[in-house]
């Protein structure tokens, strides 16, 4: 019978979380090139907000934990970088702003790191 080795089983565990991840920012990305458009409605808007916001809460508080095994130095700067983001999308969902664009660019270039 074939064993795994602990680490490799943590390796792929930690694969297949980077590859949610990275689905659900993808998912988050597609939503706020939607909420862009000139012809979005207020429900792709609020849509693409909360989907977003919770996305980026569930990160930062995961990256928060202490068993996350990213260094710790990494893990505040993306932290820092999302709640960055959140108050980008509390702008957005109060009218002060409709400007996705750097929420949006921010998100790729996180979603492009997990690879």
């Amino acid at each position: 019978m074939y064993k795994l080795k602990y680490t490799e089983i943590l390796e792929d565990d930690q694969s297949e979380a980077r590859d949610r991840e990275r689905m659900a920012l993808s998912r988050s990305i597609e939503m706020l090139e939607a909420a862009e458009a000139p012809d979005a409605t207020p429900t792709e808007v609020a849509n693409a907000v909360v989907f977003t916001s919770k996305l980026w809460t569930a990160l930062i508080e995961d990256l928060a934990d202490s068993g996350n095994m990213l260094p710790k130095q990494l893990r505040a700067q993306i932290i820092s970088i999302g709640i960055w983001i959140l108050r980008e999308l509390e702008n957005i969902r109060s009218r002060e702003s409709r400007d996705f664009a750097d929420v949006r660019v921010v998100s790729e270039t996180i979603r492009d790191g997990l690879l």
